[in-house]
């Protein structure tokens, strides 16, 4: 059974460069009801964040300042690298996507997430992720 696959939504904004901007996440371009969101700040050069998947949760991750690097992998196998420097973009990630992220030092990054947490939820060594992800 496939989980699917990472891919970029675009919200659309509201406002002016004059009074800022206004954007709205919420269905259907986000693909699911939102149980969860949080946010990273702080996150020092050369830190590598993420590091894990999930069995249930889908996440989508927006940079609402600065720059995040963002590595992922299906359960298939298919690896895909995106940069999030927009607040009006985001990458939505499927259940089972292997997932790491670098930040700017400016780097804000909000997450929407699907589920509650539940550390049970968490795939965090990656050798155990392929030989449950390619079964």
């Amino acid at each position: 059974m496939s989980a699917g696959k990472p891919y970029l939504i675009n919200f659309s904004s509201h406002g002016s460069g004059e009074e800022g901007f206004l954007y709205v996440a919420a269905q259907p371009i986000v693909p699911f009801s939102i149980h969860r969101s949080f946010w990273t700040v702080g996150t020092p050069i050369g830190v590598m964040r993420g590091g894990h998947a999930h069995f249930e949760t889908e996440m989508v991750l927006i940079a609402i300042q600065g720059t995040i690097r963002l590595e992922c992998e299906t359960r298939e196998g298919l690896q895909s690298s995106y940069v999030l420097d927009r607040p009006d973009q985001g990458i939505y990630l499927p259940r089972l996507c292997w997932h790491t992220m670098h930040y700017s030092r400016d780097a804000i990054q909000l997450a929407l997430a699907s589920t509650d947490y539940r550390e049970a939820d968490y795939i965090r060594d990656y050798e155990v992720y392929t030989q449950l992800a390619r079964h």
